[in-house]
């Protein structure tokens, strides 16, 4: 196995046991980046010489006193909305297109002083919306990689780096992780600083994170949740060990099957999959039980759609007045609606989400996750599009955690996966029933790029 090819939990065990060298792994990823791009086109901004920098910083510290923490020498992709000091930060965009920030976002902070090293910014679409990026997806040029993480997904699925920044507004972490064969985990809303990340939508962001496996995704998570006083949404609930937490359910996971629209909008290899990967998940031992959604959930789109816009819009107000044309056409036209949306419909929008959440409590009394696919389809053949949002985006109105597992591809060879989510602040029980449905299902995804 090529040092590219390794998980974080493997090479990070590797580099404690001093088998691997900070500056090994750097360069056998150096050399993937080189070989696939730009042909993905994953990546915004790459410094090879300040990485092996980094990386040789990194191996006299191992040598000196260890290692810093569970990332020590792990690089890592950063998506371009998240400041790096003195590394630009574009978010993709004309208008911050010769921007550099004097400091670090507080997560890209806090993964540096577990060990980690930024190995360089990875593209998204513009400002995280939904205008297309060039980025390909590795399984097949032709369909979308999704986004707005999609350099972020496309790096860690074609081996480029074993773990990435996202974030999700509506679902733009979990939609490109099902597109591209990885795992994609968004936390509850405020488990994760937005300290130093632009803003699309102040009441929907949340940091996620790209890996191949969720026990990647716990460290990760450990490296930068916590509470942070300079975001005022920054949650001050205490954070349990995530990595421990993978064998604590005790057995299998009681599992919700939420069926209702999602059987609906889903196609056929879709609905066949995951009634297999269900079929699999009780065979050895899963506790499957169908969960009815609450009332509420008809009218949780209308609200997203209506909130994000706004939010957006008031972002935005200065740097968009002066020149629209500056922005693209999606983020352009979303923007203007923002700016028309009445005071009143927001505040009715988000009545409608916290009815939402608070019935959506209800529906998850006596299991331990909810379950659906994580799309409704595999990745489109559409490049004017980064694809359907359906799924994802009502657990990110609710605020609760998700996380998408590949689990296998549909009969034109594209990855599929599920989503699981659970309560607010129980990122532990969901790591752990995602642990054992990985564990059980034995799937990894790995598109055939040279």
């Amino acid at each position: 196995m090529e040092p590219y090819e390794l998980t974080i939990a493997q090479a990070s065990a590797l580099i404690a046991a001093g088998e691997l060298s900070p500056v090994a792994l750097m360069e056998s990823l150096l050399g993937r980046i080189h070989r696939l791009e730009p042909g993905l086109k994953a990546w915004v901004t790459l410094d090879p010489e300040a990485a092996l920098k980094a990386a040789r910083d990194s191996e006299r510290l191992l040598e000196r006193g260890g290692p810093a923490g569970p990332l020590h020498g792990i690089p890592v992709g950063v998506k371009d909305i998240f400041y790096t000091a003195g590394v630009r930060t574009t978010a993709c965009s004309r208008v911050y297109a010769d921007f550099v920030p004097a400091y670090d976002a507080a997560c890209v902070a806090r993964f540096k002083q577990a060990g980690a090293i930024m190995l360089g910014k990875t593209v998204t679409t513009e400002f995280a919306y939904a205008d297309p990026p060039p980025t390909i997806n590795p399984w097949n040029p032709a369909r979308t990689p999704g986004g707005s993480s999609s350099g972020s997904a496309v790096g860690v699925a074609a081996r480029m780096c074993p773990a990435a920044l996202g974030s999700q507004t509506v679902g733009s972490v979990l939609r490109p992780a099902a597109y591209n064969g990885v795992v994609g985990l968004k936390p509850t809303y405020g488990r994760i600083s937005l300290y130093g990340v632009f803003s699309l939508a102040w009441s929907l962001d949340t940091v996620g994170v790209l890996t191949r496996s969720v026990e990647d995704a716990a460290i990760m998570l450990q490296a930068m949740a916590g509470h942070d006083p300079r975001d005022p949404v920054s949650s001050t609930q205490p954070v349990p060990d995530y990595r421990a937490a993978l064998n604590s359910i005790g057995g299998p996971p009681r599992i919700g099957l939420v069926r209702g629209p999602f059987e609906q909008r889903a196609v056929e290899d879709v609905r066949a999959h995951t009634a297999q990967v269900v079929r699999k998940l009780a065979d050895a031992g899963a506790v499957v039980e169908e969960v009815e959604l609450p009332r509420s959930f008809a009218a949780h789109e209308d609200a997203l759609a209506l909130t994000v816009p706004a939010e957006a819009a008031a972002f935005h107000k200065e740097t968009f007045a002066p020149d629209p044309s500056r922005y693209g056409p999606i983020i352009r036209n979303t923007l203007q609606q923002g700016l028309e949306t009445s005071a009143v419909d927001y505040l009715l929008a988000q009545r409608v989400r916290i009815a939402f959440r608070e019935e959506l409590r209800e529906v998850m009394r006596g299991v331990d996750v909810l379950l659906t696919p994580s799309t409704p389809a595999a990745a489109p053949a559409d490049l004017s599009t980064t694809g359907d949002r359906r799924f994802q985006g009502p657990w990110t109105a609710a605020g609760v955690p998700a996380i998408s597992l590949p689990t296998g591809l549909d009969t034109d060879g594209m990855p599929l996966g599920i989503q699981l989510l659970s309560p607010w602040f129980t990122e532990e029980r969901l790591l752990a029933a995602a642990h054992w449905c990985q564990h059980t299902l034995d799937v990894t995804l790995a598109p055939l790029v040279a």
